[in-house]
């Protein structure tokens, strides 16, 4: 398959010495006219933050718009590049099929645009409630609730039979039983109906990317660690695959493969297990064994062809449009130093010590010209508790580098609210691993950083102030550019995805590869 090379921060023309005016607020008829350093302009990293969850309550109604507009000016004038906001689908389609209310977001994305901002749109198709940071709660739409009280297999269920209903299990998305549509068509037709609608904001170049939600969290992962059910840190989670529906698909794989006797596991333990107590996760446990390497395998590649899928529909929807399409990845930091990575492999990450789990996830990527977006940006191993055998630092240097190789844009945020500059520092540092070069283009330098998120606490002073000591080191200290082409971020019109992956190419992307080298610091710190 023929990769796509979209990783414009690599590309480095001869651009003359320009001048970018300033984009603040209009309050007055003058502009500040700021002038750019070429080569330090093409490590600009630029930013975003995340809006609050509820900006759009779940009655379909922006919330207090005279206070958001207040506080898009203030992030406008901070030197902020953008906004990322979640536009739910138990909000737009909650009164019916293809019953679409777009007109509170328009309202919102109006208020973006007369603030100077760009927007990163997600396409939110989880539940917000249940996850860390969540403090609203927004279901999905109800008639599909309703089609869950008759067929409670549309969601994800553990071995115990619980079902998690913030998302629909992966083993519907070809099942045409939402009023005569599969999964994948409802996601689909949601996409196409954002775009007629929102037509005059991509038009203007005000959204530049739309971001696909994949799973809970709007993250491409098995809901394998839900609070509302108990989970903790760090507990190894729970595989999510005894649906009716994942069940017979797993069984008629298994017959494929000569051992119609096969059964999903019984062994991997609950929760709040450790690895070492159970099983399957053990010291030369079942994981190791022929059938448990079929099942990550199955497990896995269902993940991966789901979001396979669905980015295939969002390339259709938006094709011809100014924008970049990204996927979430999760930053399931917790037992990576252990051999078994077992939260990892529950979440559907099947990554192992000789096995590269998000190699094949940046390939799919790549296939449909998109971005991979990360999280866990801020964290710092020695942080962490030497119980979960955490380091979200190697899994950081890890999947970057897997997302670099393939030739894709990376790009990432922080998992939990931070104000302090070693937070500060350490996202820096991922952004531009290896440093400024005065000289031109980084050797790497991610796509950008979404901050999360909106809140009185970032907006408190003295966090404040921090924050936009970050967002000039992110700019490589230059000040904020209107015209991302300056910083080679210029977006082409989308063209249609490559063509499918062969099943060797997505095997052979799983061979271990050793990660770029990381700089121990950043060199442009927040307090430095």
């Amino acid at each position: 398959m023929r990769l796509c090379d979209i990783i414009s921060g690599y590309k480095y023309s001869n651009i003359n010495h320009k001048i970018c005016k300033q984009q603040h607020p209009k309050k007055n008829s003058s502009s500040k006219m700021a002038t750019f350093d070429k080569n330090l302009l093409l490590n600009y990293v630029p930013v975003y933050v995340m809006l609050p969850l509820g900006v759009v309550s779940v009655d379909n109604v922006l919330e207090d718009p005279e206070g958001i507009k207040e506080k898009l000016v203030k992030l406008r004038a901070a030197g902020v590049d953008g906004v990322m906001v979640d536009v739910w689908w138990g909000i737009i389609e909650k009164n019916g099929p293809k019953q679409y209310d777009w007109s509170a977001y328009r309202s919102l994305f109006q208020l973006v645009q007369e603030s100077g901002l760009k927007l990163q749109a997600i396409m939110s198709f989880h539940q917000c409630g249940g996850n860390v940071g969540d403090v609203v709660t927004i279901p999905i739409p109800q008639w599909v609730l309703d089609i869950g009280q008759s067929d409670p297999d549309i969601f994800y269920t553990n071995r115990s039979g619980t079902r998690d209903n913030e998302y629909l299990t992966n083993g519907v998305d070809n099942k045409p039983i939402f009023h005569g549509r599969t999964a994948i068509e409802v996601y689909s037709d949601y996409m196409k109906s954002f775009r007629e609608n929102m037509s005059d904001f991509l038009k203007s170049e005000v959204i530049i990317d739309i971001e696909v939600g994949l799973g809970p969290a709007g993250e491409l992962r098995y809901p394998s660690y839900p609070q509302n059910q108990g989970w903790v840190f760090p507990g190894i989670g729970e595989f999510q695959c005894y649906d009716k529906y994942l069940k017979e698909d797993f069984k008629s794989a298994a017959a494929s493969a000569g051992h119609s006797e096969w059964e999903l596991p019984d062994d991997a333990g609950t929760y709040n297990d450790v690895p070492e107590s159970t099983e399957f996760f053990k010291t030369n446990g079942t994981y190791l064994t022929e059938k448990g390497k079929f099942f990550l395998t199955w497990y896995s590649n269902r993940l991966l062809n789901h979001g396979d899928q669905i980015l295939d529909e969002a390339n259709k929807a938006f094709l011809g449009c100014k924008v970049k399409l990204a996927i979430k990845v999760s930053g399931i930091h917790w037992w990576y130093r252990a051999p078994n990575h077992a939260a990892e492999l529950t979440a559907g990450y099947y990554n192992l010590d000789d096995r590269d789990g998000y190699c094949p996830i940046a390939k799919t990527v790549s296939r449909h010209h998109g971005i991979m977006n990360f999280t866990c940006l801020e964290m710092r191993d020695t942080e962490q508790s030497s119980d979960a055998q955490s380091s979200p630092q190697k899994l950081v240097q890890q999947v970057l580098s897997g997302g670099w190789r393939e030739n894709i844009e990376v790009a990432g945020e922080n998992a939990l609210s931070r104000y302090d500059a070693t937070a500060y520092n350490q996202i820096l540092l991922n952004a531009r691993p290896q440093g400024v070069n005065k000289d031109g283009p980084p050797k790497h330098r991610m796509y950008g950083v979404t901050y999360l998120r909106l809140s009185e606490d970032l907006l408190q002073q003295s966090n404040f102030d921090i924050f936009k000591k970050f967002v000039l080191k992110m700019h490589a200290d230059q000040d904020y550019c209107e015209d991302p082409q300056e910083y080679n971020h210029g977006i082409p019109p989308l063209e249609r995805s490559e063509p499918n992956i062969p099943v060797d190419v997505l095997l052979e992307a799983t061979r271990p590869i050793v990660p770029f080298p990381w700089d121990s610091e950043t060199d442009l710190k927040v307090d430095g």
